[in-house]
């Protein structure tokens, strides 16, 4: 800092006291097309795939199964996800993957006789298992909207499984976090089950025989076919319900997709049974009639709003939000703006709104922090935005050691008991209770920005419930604060969500005052549980029309473009 004053004294008095310029921070351009994924194996087999003529529907696919090889924290094949498109002619849509409650599931199948959560059940072994979604997903996408071979598209992976993945140093701390549950939930030795270290190759050969099978067979291999009986019965084997009747019966389901509006953009994000989109408008919604660009970035105001207009989103979430196949949801309701108005009436930047008097309900949320993004433009100008997850890290840390992949713990995303939080907190209602078939509630916010009816930004993260407030704060860092994409995705992030009423704030990145200050005025700080909120990765069309990723450091994450 008493450098920066020397310079500008000095700029002054050689220079006429010219204002010095803001020097930014840019993450990787490229001129034609992008990736941006967790890890830069996936990034560099979806760039690949683009290189050999194919659009951004071939690359998402490619990827995904990337990501199930080189990133089995997250990526999957045993898991699911929801993808948001955009065609170069403008023309938008968005797929759900999402895993469901297999047919033998329950509403109280996670309580004991006294109507208490059993600890775990939902979340480890067998009995936390959806249907995946994710080979649907996949094949639906190419069918509607692909180009090349599936083949071709499934081929790196299956070599990158052959061959090998370098371990990192932020994974081989993550495997050592995790090796203790992997032992307690299989029988059998498992590939990750060892003590890597970094630089270590990890090869995965029965994940690559599941792949060539699903490569010569379709989407039915997974299904109704050798895959799948060996799925249900190692499931069923590990105490879970999963049956071949339920994988038989999954499908992926095309959805409209959450269009709003924010000053000069178009916002089109993801329907439930995510409620990433809906809660993503309410609260961009709600700032909209605040100067944020006045207050500037993370000045006090501007803190305040956003967590009053997220506190209140959250509480509609826990309260009305759930698989649209089974409950009606008021959507156009709760994106109108004479409502979300009235959700703000009772705000004052005097003090804090107490979550006891928000309603819905004395309900949390809960939802896990691992889950997956990855961002693709083409050379065509599609666009993706894909979020996909097995859940927790790890999943429900069975492996399936002659398939070769995790099993997701997606049924923790229900409601195992009305007004009990989650692994991530989350409180859930009625809306996302348990039913055979029905998908469970989501925060994945899988986002595409157009400004002046022009493709402007692709986005998405993990993060569990902290998923919709980092994709808001980094679209509002482009959009108010005039940041480049890669200083948007690095910006310190704190997210609130209703219950626990309290704001999280990624550790020592915020200024100590104004801490102070947020506390002086009623608000709970809790730097200790939010060491890492989100993962962005994003794409940003710059003026030019190049491409600028931004691929978060919190992570592995990855741009590869050409």
């Amino acid at each position: 800092m008493i450098k920066y004053f020397l310079s500008c004294i000095l700029t002054c008095f050689l220079f006429s006291c010219k204002q010095a310029e803001k020097t930014s921070t840019r993450g990787l351009i490229s001129k034609q097309a992008m990736v941006v994924s967790a890890r830069a194996e996936a990034s560099k087999i979806g760039s690949d795939i683009l290189k050999k003529g194919g659009n951004a529907f071939d690359a998402m696919c490619a990827t995904q199964l990337a990501l199930a090889v080189a990133y089995p924290y997250a990526g999957n094949i045993g898991g699911g996800g929801f993808m948001v498109y955009r065609k170069a002619n403008g023309d938008i849509g968005s797929i759900d993957f999402r895993e469901k409650a297999p047919l033998a599931a329950t509403k109280d199948m996670y309580l004991n006789e006294n109507g208490d959560v059993i600890p775990e059940k939902s979340t480890l072994g067998a009995m936390a298992v959806g249907v995946p979604g994710t080979v649907a997903g996949i094949f639906e996408v190419h069918e509607k909207l692909g180009s090349l071979p599936i083949k071709d598209i499934i081929n790196p992976s299956i070599a990158l499984a052959y061959n090998g993945v370098t371990v990192t140093k932020k994974q081989e701390e993550t495997i050592k976090k995790y090796r203790p549950l992997f032992s307690k939930v299989n029988k059998e030795a498992i590939p990750l089950d060892k003590a890597w270290k970094e630089n270590d190759v990890i090869k995965y050969p029965a994940l690559a025989k599941t792949l060539e099978r699903i490569s010569q067979n379709g989407k039915d291999e997974f299904y109704k076919g050798k895959t799948s009986k060996i799925l249900a019965k190692f499931i069923q084997e590990n105490g879970g319900i999963l049956t071949e009747k339920d994988l038989a019966g999954y499908e992926a389901k095309w959805r409209e997709p959450i269009v709003f509006t924010y000053d000069d953009l178009k916002i089109i994000s993801i329907a439930p049974p995510s409620s990433g989109g809906i809660a993503l408008a309410q609260i961009m919604k709600m700032l909209e009639p605040f100067h944020l660009d006045e207050y500037g970035h993370h000045s006090l105001k501007t803190i305040q709003a956003i967590t009053e207009a997220e506190r209140r989103a959250y509480a509609d979430r826990s309260f009305y939000l759930g698989d649209p196949d089974f409950i009606k949801i008021p959507v156009e309701t709760l994106i109108k703006e004479d409502y979300l108005s009235g959700r703000m009436a009772d705000f004052s930047f005097e003090k804090a709104t107490l979550s006891s008097d928000v309603s819905h309900g004395n309900i949390q949320i809960i939802e896990s922090n691992e889950t997956t993004h990855y961002s693709i433009i083409d050379q065509f100008g599609n666009a993706i935005a894909c979020t996909t997850t097995i859940n927790g890290a790890y999943g429900s840390k069975l492996y399936c050691a002659e398939l070769g992949f995790f099993l997701n713990n997606e049924m923790d995303d229900f409601s195992s008991k009305p007004g009990v939080p989650n692994m991530f907190g989350l409180i859930g209602a009625e809306a996302n209770s348990i039913l055979p078939e029905k998908r469970m509630l989501s925060s994945m916010t899988p986002t595409i920005v157009e400004k002046n009816n022009k493709l402007f930004m692709t986005l998405g993260t993990p993060g569990g419930s902290t998923i919709i407030t980092s994709v808001m704060q980094t679209i509002l860092n482009v959009h108010e604060f005039d940041m480049t994409m890669q200083e948007a995705v690095d910006a310190p992030r704190f997210h609130h969500q209703w219950l626990p009423d309290e704001i999280r704030m990624e550790p020592n990145l915020f200024d100590r005052n104004l801490i102070k200050q947020l506390e002086n005025l009623g608000y709970s700080i809790n730097e200790k549980d939010a060491p890492v909120i989100g993962k962005v990765d994003g794409i940003l069309v710059l003026d030019d029309n190049t491409y600028e990723g931004g691929a978060d450091y919190r992570g592995d994450d990855t741009a590869v473009g050409f």
